[in-house]
């Protein structure tokens, strides 16, 4: 029997809750036999929903797939407010007062736009080199400055005693814990989030996704054919077709003139390279050179 090669490519898992995105990285480590498994936007424990994991060579795709647009359902708990934002952590101030349905729907919906969050402490964000949750987990807290996000879309819907749905579309760095919070601030009740479920990201649905559990009970060979292509994950970028010649220059490491090649992207776009048979082989950039702008692979996916 031949030896099967390292495994590549992408695969989309609806993670459970009770489970952390390291924990997702653990098990296909093993059910795929490698090392080289990363993921490309965490989920916390509570949350479920479409987790994008990096097998083999796609790892080096993690740090260019920051800027996705995502789609979350979340439920909004009113009444109560947490260290957390969430209902996993200790309850700080609670409430009897409820504004009306109306009245929730209304300033829910009203956080649709370009918005501000300050970052929660219990984040897998940085500061000074250091999770905040971990500093939050050892009772220090840091200063954080607010930061812009996008909120392209939200829907309120009651769905009974202090809970509402919350479906949102919105930019990559979006705390949906924070904006319950924030909600449940405007509110003057307080709030927090009490699920939270990731239905899409980089185009990528729960209809394109598979359980650990099923994952589980595939035969080797039935895990590798679910394996997607590292191309979709650039599928919002423009493909550049490279005849033979420069394809062999830009695969040496050469920058390809974008005047030699009748290409005319702007500067710091970023294209999908493809050789002379269409297949994709490097993510490239267009920079600055001495004789005019020109693009340059910044990532090899081919070996």
């Amino acid at each position: 029997m031949t030896e099967l090669t390292e495994p590549c490519g992408v695969l989309l898992i609806d993670k459970p809750a009770g489970m952390t995105s390291h924990d997702v990285v653990g098990k296909v480590r093993r059910l795929y036999n490698t090392r080289k498994v990363g993921h490309t936007g965490t989920l916390d424990p509570l949350a479920t929903g479409v987790l994008v994991i990096l097998i083999g060579r796609a790892v080096k795709a993690t740090e260019y797939l920051s800027t996705h647009q995502k789609t979350y359902i979340a439920t909004l708990r009113l009444g109560l407010t947490t260290d957390t934002e969430d209902v996993t952590g200790e309850v700080l101030t609670t409430t009897d007062q409820r504004p009306s349905p109306e009245e929730v729907v209304r300033v829910a919906e009203s956080f649709s736009g370009e918005i501000e969050q300050i970052p929660p402490m219990y984040s897998a964000l940085k500061v000074g080199g250091k999770k905040l949750v971990d500093l939050a987990r050892r009772g220090v807290e840091v200063e954080r400055k607010a930061r812009p996000v996008t909120v392209h879309s939200m829907k309120c819907e009651p769905i009974g005693g202090d809970d509402y749905s919350l479906t949102v579309i919105c930019s990559a760095g979006t705390y949906i814990r924070t904006l319950c919070a924030d909600i449940g601030k405007a509110l003057g009740c307080g709030g927090v989030m009490a699920t939270l479920r990731r239905a899409e990201t980089g185009g990528f649905s729960l209809a394109d996704c598979q359980t650990i559990a099923a994952l589980e009970e595939m035969e080797p060979e039935e895990r590798r054919d679910l394996l997607i292509p590292i191309e979709p994950l650039f599928a919002d970028l423009d493909a550049v077709k490279l005849p033979a010649f420069y394809e062999k220059l830009c695969r040496s490491g050469c920058e390809i003139y974008q005047a030699k090649i009748r290409d005319t992207h702007p500067l710091g776009a970023r294209v999908r390279l493809c050789g002379a048979d269409g297949s994709f082989f490097a993510l490239g950039e267009v920079q600055e050179f001495e004789k005019g702008t020109a693009i340059k692979a910044i990532k090899h996916f081919d070996v």
